[in-house]
């Protein structure tokens, strides 16, 4: 893992730094917001004090589609999300060029979310969920979302594990 390497430029350092304690911050507001709905209806299956309320469920399925999304962005910001450790300890340089290797297909992931997250997001401009009647665009606009942060997390990645490879050539 290369997160701190100096390779990427400070300005993508400090953004992508900064990127990642807002989206740390949404992540636990989005857990905290999906842990009510989904206690009430845990509670409302047990007890005829509390309405099983219609509600409660859509609003636990938009918290886990977003909890689920910022956990991925900050896996691929952290280097844990698309590994599989297949490799034993490797020298800086190996673990270098396997981080370049990786990070391209981390990459083409992040553009395929990025380029049909957009289409699935336009699908959903002029329609509302069921219940809540919230605008759709904004559940949906996760996966664009995510596949941008993930080209910024990984042309990090990919910038120190260059220079590694630079330094030690």
């Amino acid at each position: 893992m290369l997160p701190h390497a100096p390779g990427a430029p400070a300005l993508l350092r400090r953004v992508n730094a900064a990127l990642a304690s807002l989206i740390a911050f949404l992540l636990i507001i989005s857990v905290a917001v999906l842990v009510f709905p989904v206690t009430l209806q845990i509670l409302s299956r047990y007890t005829p004090l509390i309405p099983a309320y219609i509600w409660t469920e859509e609003l636990a399925r938009f918290c886990l589609v977003y909890a689920v999304m910022l956990g991925a962005m900050l896996a691929v910001r952290e280097g844990t999300h698309f590994v599989v450790d297949v490799f034993p300890r490797l020298s800086p340089r190996g673990e270098a060029k396997v981080e370049l290797v990786a990070g391209s297909f981390v990459l083409i992931f992040a553009l395929v979310f990025l380029w049909w997250g957009w289409e699935f997001t336009e699908f959903a401009i002029y329609r509302i969920s069921e219940l809540a009647e919230l605008p759709l665009w904004i559940i949906h606009a996760a996966w664009p979302i995510a596949g941008a942060v993930w080209l910024l997390f990984e042309a990090e990645r990919m910038l120190n594990a260059a220079a590694v490879l630079r330094e030690q050539a």
